[in-house]
């Protein structure tokens, strides 16, 4: 293939068909239902479940979300308008996903040329080509007539893009409904990008406005997706990442560094940074911070090595075992030689960040994009008290490895044999034919795979199968697909499903590690179905909870059986409850949730209103920013009749009252109060 061969619109019209196909590929996954997270911030989220388009509401459900302190409001607020417009479908909301995930692809293709572009259009600001006063070399002839390199490049961004859009370790954030977080927050982290590398190359050409541009984008950026989830302030690394390796900090009319570019990371990056770190390592450091884990700060830093190198592998050749969803079961790092593993992976982590740095001027764009992977796990893979592993925060990352690699597998060879110069693509490169055939048979392979994937993902049921044959020994795999089997059941005796119920939830208890989910979900099952409850279920639900603190899923599990007596539903008994409340309240660290549903157990089915005011007002203290703890607390004080402490208590739930949000609540009570 050489220039000539090469039509303009090629490459716009490879990316249409890229864009074709992943919907395609998609496709079956719309049908499939809601899955694990999407329960609590979306399913059982009542304030998302607006009914009016009105400011109140609006804010209301923006602040919903419980997964996260920053409550992720611009997130929250498409899935409230989803909800609005369409209900409770999870088709609709998968949907909005894809769209959005088509459009990150789109991104990606115009972030990918811009990058392959650069030496085409300003090669010389940074190679030594002495600057011709205000003329750049941006617009030397020589540069200019290069048409068909244009081309080219657009096709090898097209590729790039097309492989990353098709990449089996990205379906989470896709099909997973609540991981929009993750794709809209990095639909503003590649738009900013896009914008940061069009300002910088205004200001080679001596342009105006460049510096502006990049400014403003890359603010505007990461406020916006911030706004989406917190992953969209790595914005700024990956720009200085940019920077460093493509542009180096060039001034457009004379050697050295431009000042101005200097003065924009200070602000936006190194200054941000200190602050981060400086409110981040108390709470690190803090033991409270690591309650609910069942792994210390060392332990995650050497487990994270590991699982940053099979993200690498999960990337390139995924395997269904690998892409599991579930990784729960996986076996922590306890020093560098326990697993063995431990030790070469540092090692090997090591190993590639020198190379990536050694290999800046030569292979810019194999030194850019290992960068740019590691730099995306900055945030999530190192010492914030997350939990180890998640498919979806590959999802910026699998783009910075698709550009070390593809642009070497698809660059062409001209008629003398050479390679075209293509940045960070060597002129010298093995026959092109066996590139192909690699690139090709992985555009196929991950085509294949995502497709087969999101076929399982079409149903509730064969999902829940596929993810636990996937995981055989994940607690949470088993217990989702007892939970399915549940759902599934209808609490029909006569079902096919209610049989399938017991084995993987009695499974799921027994794995090591796991939460009370499984006996809370065996007890709920027996107690609707009006079956004896076994006390073995009970035992292992409290030895649990004294072992260790209550985690997100172990209260909520406490959770939905209080509701679940409350409700009528489930006549269980009151010994045992208490029990596992004491239980999970035995451990120094008690989580707010909780507290809050201790107090609504004592108070509506113990009817002990002293012990559910403690349990309230201890619960509104330890989360003072969350309304709805508050606004149960005022009730609380109306019912027994302390209507000075519930009108104290009613002005600090009016501090809460952003944009309105409480106004209805607010009303109520005052009311309630008045009467009384």
């Amino acid at each position: 293939m050489t220039p000539s061969t090469l039509r303009p619109g090629m490459a716009y019209l490879l990316m249409g068909l890229a864009l074709l196909l992943t919907a395609l590929v998609y496709w079956p996954g719309l049908g499939g239902g809601w899955l694990f997270d999407d329960f609590p911030n979306i399913v059982d989220n009542t304030a998302l479940h607006i009914q009016h388009f009105n400011v109140p509401d609006l804010i209301g459900a923006a602040l919903s979300s419980p997964s996260s302190e920053f409550k992720r409001p611009l997130s929250t607020l498409t899935f409230a308008i989803n909800y609005l417009l369409t209900g409770l479908d999870p088709y609709w909301m998968k949907l909005t996903n894809v769209v959005i995930h088509l459009l990150n692809g789109l991104c990606v293709f115009f972030l990918a040329r811009q990058l392959l572009l650069l030496p085409l259009h300003a090669g010389g600001a940074w190679e030594g080509v002495e600057p011709r006063g205000k003329t750049s070399p941006l617009r030397t002839p020589s540069l200019q007539s290069r048409k068909g390199d244009y081309r080219q490049e657009g096709i090898v961004a097209a590729l790039i893009a097309a492989g990353w859009m098709l990449l089996p370790i990205n379906i989470t954030a896709v099909l997973y409904v609540v991981q929009r977080m993750e794709s809209l927050a990095n639909l503003f982290v590649l738009l900013g990008l896009i914008g940061y590398v069009a300002g910088r190359m205004r200001m080679l050409s001596g342009r105006t406005g460049g510096f502006a541009l990049s400014c403003v984008s890359l603010i505007a950026g990461t406020g916006i997706g911030a706004l989406a989830k917190e992953t969209a302030v790595m914005l700024p690394l990956y720009a200085a990442l940019i920077e460093w390796v493509m542009f180096r900090g060039c001034h457009a009319t004379k050697p050295g560094t431009d000042r101005r570019i200097l003065g924009l990371f200070t602000v936006i990056l190194f200054l941000p940074l200190a602050l981060g770190l400086a409110w981040q390592i108390p709470k690190v450091l803090n033991p409270a911070d690591w309650a609910t884990r069942d792994f210390t700060l060392g332990e995650r830093l050497l487990s994270e090595a590991r699982i940053v190198l099979d993200y690498m592998m999960w990337t390139f050749l995924p395997t269904p075992h690998a892409l599991s969803f579930y990784h729960d079961n996986f076996t922590i790092s306890q020093n560098l030689l326990h697993p063995w593993t431990t030790l070469p992976s540092v090692l090997g982590i090591l190993a590639l960040l020198v190379g990536a740095i050694a290999l800046r001027k030569r292979l810019p764009l194999v030194s850019l994009g290992l960068l740019l992977f590691f730099g995306c796990h900055l945030l999530t893979g190192t010492i914030l008290p997350l939990e180890l592993i998640y498919e979806h925060r590959n999802y910026f990352a699998s783009f910075g490895l698709l550009l070390a690699v593809v642009p070497l597998l698809a660059a062409p060879r001209t008629a003398d044999g050479e390679a075209w110069s293509l940045r960070g693509v060597p002129k010298h490169l093995p026959g092109s034919l066996p590139r192909y055939v690699l690139l090709a048979g992985l555009l196929l392979f991950w085509t294949a795979q995502t497709a087969t994937t999101a076929m399982a993902w079409s149903n509730p049921v064969s999902l829940a199968q596929d993810l636990a044959s996937r995981a055989p020994n994940s607690p949470r795999a088993q217990y989702s697909l007892g939970r399915t089997y549940i759902i599934y059941s209808h609490y029909d005796p006569s079902s096919v499903f209610t049989h399938m119920v017991y084995a993987p939830l009695e499974r799921a208890a027994k794995l090591p590690d796991s939460t009370i989910l499984p006996e809370q979900a065996l007890i709920f099952f027996n107690a609707r179905m009006h079956r004896p409850i076994k006390e073995t279920w009970w035992d292992s639900m409290i030895a649990k909870l004294r072992k260790r603190d209550a985690g997100v899923e172990d209260v909520s599990s406490l959770a939905a059986l209080t509701k679940c007596q409350i409700e009528g539903n489930c006549h269980l008994s009151k010994q045992h409850v208490v029990q596992a409340f004491l239980a999970a309240l035995s451990h120094p660290h008690r989580s707010p949730r909780l507290l809050a549903s201790y107090s609504d157990y004592a108070w509506n089915v113990l009817d002990d209103k002293t012990l559910g005011l403690r349990m309230a007002e201890a619960a509104a203290h330890a989360a003072p920013n969350e309304p709805n703890y508050r606004i149960t607390l005022v009730r609380m004080l109306i019912v027994l009749g302390k209507n000075k402490q519930a009108r104290q208590a009613l002005q600090q739930l009016r501090t809460l009252n952003y944009g309105g949000r409480l106004d209805g609540s607010i009303a109520t009570l005052k009311s309630l109060l008045n009467s009384r």
